[in-house]
């Protein structure tokens, strides 16, 4: 069904209401190179998903497995994020959800994979308006990332049984949805075609490779 920078500013009342979880414990097995540290201009892939989202909350868990110390080094100087490792990646996304999630204390969350290095800040602000337990954004009428939870879903979660996956919890739940004027929703790096399309869109579109 769907229905910190030191001396920076206070801190915004809202971002401490949410948390972000970022997924980057893959072995990048499609993309033949390990995507997660893949230059898109002056930063790398994951520091890109990073930045996306890092305005709007008050922590940033990334759980990290494959490579971790490379991702630790890549995101050492951001002060909001904090990196947990998966002994159990290998066993799939679901492993990483579950370890970052159980970290969470805010009462609500994005969840996102750290291969989408495209999303505007934007589209993280504009989902907190909308309510419901699970908020998914839309291009064009196509479901993308990030995804907003409410942390009581939490023990929920934590509770399913192995073989699950995200997607059968959320079809399960149900969701609403929020229609965004952003494709960087949709875009991540499967393969190394991904890959340099986003870095041309990246060239075309400036920065942060959001169309204006």
């Amino acid at each position: 069904m769907r229905a910190s920078i030191l001396d920076g500013p206070e801190p915004d009342p809202v971002a401490e209401q949410v948390e972000g979880v970022v997924l980057a414990a893959g072995l990048s097995s499609r993309s033949a190179r390990y995507k997660m540290a893949l230059p898109l201009g002056d930063k790398s892939v994951i520091e890109r998903c990073v930045e996306g989202m890092v305005d709007t909350v008050s922590r940033i868990w990334v759980v990290v497995g494959w490579q971790a110390e490379q991702i630790q080094r890549l995101l050492a100087r951001y002060d909001k994020v904090e990196t947990i490792l998966n002994t159990r990646f290998r066993e799939g996304m679901f492993s990483s959800v579950k370890a970052g999630i159980a970290r969470v204390r805010a009462p609500r969350f994005y969840l996102v994979p750290g291969d989408h290095p495209v999303i505007g800040p934007h589209v993280y602000a504009r989902m907190l308006g909308a309510a419901g337990d699970i908020v998914i954004p839309t291009f064009e009428g196509k479901k993308g990332h990030p995804v907003l939870f409410r942390s009581h879903l939490i023990p929920e979660i934590l509770a399913q049984p192995d073989g699950t996956t995200l997607r059968d919890y959320i079809a399960s739940k149900g969701y609403v949805t929020v229609q965004v004027e952003d494709e960087g929703i949709l875009l991540d790096i499967d393969t190394l075609e991904d890959y340099d399309a986003i870095r041309e869109r990246i060239c075309a579109f400036g920065r942060d490779g959001v169309e204006s």
